[in-house]
């Protein structure tokens, strides 16, 4: 008789079980914080109203590395001015973006080109970053519904995976995994994939040092999941947040 009980009560525990191990998944996922609330801080962190930087570009091609230097002057997500520095062949080339467009001045023609259309897919400098990546500057949430989907450890630090979905057509990356430490709201690691799910580019962010109140990233490599070679790797000399930028910066008559 016992074992008849027994045999009968043995679906009813398994529901029990099931109903736990689903009651502990729900609490779990409840436990995640916002994805809106992680990108907010992401944003405080990596956002500012100027930025005046000098970084190097280092493009890690299959048998050779080519190094060059340039100084930036960023304000809000509408302006950005660069000239590059060194080496003497990419001297004096000037980059302008105002708004949704961008200008390319080459010191070898003397001549100031628009680069718009389907020349925005083309490398930087033969790097692993196209004109597209540097004209998406706009907050992602604006861009991007974002989930927090689980957790995991980048190197020693533990972090949340945050999955970004499209909720605009006119996107360069259909989806996003971003890595964000938990602790200093940072990015550790960005996938950005196409709306067939291939994988098309990663970057990832290291030496985290804290600068005017905030963490900041002071390297990151940026990889074409499409080319060879070892990626881009960008080194960060100094910044300056929130600095003061001369009102001519940001004029076309600049880039000569």
């Amino acid at each position: 008789m016992n074992s008849i009980k027994n045999l009968i009560s043995l679906p009813f525990r398994g529901q029990g079980v099931l109903f736990l191990l689903l009651f502990s998944f729900t609490m779990s996922a409840q436990n995640y914080p916002s994805g809106k609330s992680i990108l907010d801080k992401v944003d405080r962190n990596m956002s500012s109203k100027t930025r005046i930087m000098t970084s190097k570009m280092e493009i890690q091609g299959g048998r050779s590395v080519r190094t060059l230097e340039s100084k930036s002057w960023i304000e809000g997500e509408q302006k950005a001015y660069t000239e590059y520095l060194s080496p003497a062949r990419e001297k004096g080339t000037k980059m302008l973006k105002l708004e949704n467009q961008l200008w390319i001045f080459s010191p070898s023609t003397d001549r100031v080109m628009q680069i718009s259309g389907h020349m925005l897919r083309q490398s930087v400098m033969g790097s692993d970053m196209s004109y597209e990546d540097m004209m998406s500057d706009s907050p992602l949430l604006e861009r991007y519904k974002a989930e927090v989907t689980s957790e995991e450890m980048i190197e020693d630090r533990r972090c949340w995976v945050v999955t970004l979905t499209a909720i605009k057509e006119n996107v360069n990356y259909h989806s996003q995994k971003i890595w964000v430490d938990q602790e200093r709201f940072v990015p550790l690691k960005m996938d950005l994939f196409a709306k067939s799910g291939k994988l098309l580019k990663r970057t990832t962010l290291g030496n985290v040092q804290k600068m005017q109140g905030r963490w900041f990233p002071m390297e990151m490599t940026y990889k074409d999941m499409l080319k060879e070679g070892k990626g881009t790797k960008m080194t960060v000399v100094s910044i300056q947040f929130d600095g003061a930028i001369p009102a001519g910066v940001f004029n076309k008559s600049n880039l000569k």
